[in-house]
């Protein structure tokens, strides 16, 4: 049924990549370092460990959930907040979670 439904159109496959690089542009605008690439996946740059779960707890109170990855899942002084991007979102989903990015300190400079 997948396939049917992937040869029958590319319009999901085409939201997904809208969506893409709606948030990455965006994220990046808002302040914040990001992996280079064009997938779904989008890397935030943390660097701590401590700080990538403080913004990903900071994240989740403001409505979006993002995982935090540190060592050993990536290398060490590479953590970093996971955001994964769907066609099923909507723009005010991506600029919510935009938006609540901005709401929480620079990354590096001040305690969360």
């Amino acid at each position: 049924a997948v396939l049917d439904l992937l040869e029958g159109s590319t319009a999901l496959r085409d939201k997904l990549e809208a969506n893409t690089a709606y948030f990455r542009e965006a994220i990046q605008a808002a302040g914040f370092e990001i992996k280079p690439g064009t997938h779904p996946i989008t890397p935030v740059m943390v660097y701590d460990a401590v700080k990538a779960q403080q913004l990903s707890a900071r994240l989740l109170e403001l409505g979006v959930y993002a995982v935090g990855f540190f060592y050993p899942v990536v290398p060490k002084g590479q953590a970093r907040v996971r955001v994964q991007i769907s066609a099923v979102h909507e723009r005010e989903h991506l600029e919510r979670a935009v938006a609540a990015f901005a709401r929480c300190p620079p990354v590096g400079r001040t305690p969360f």
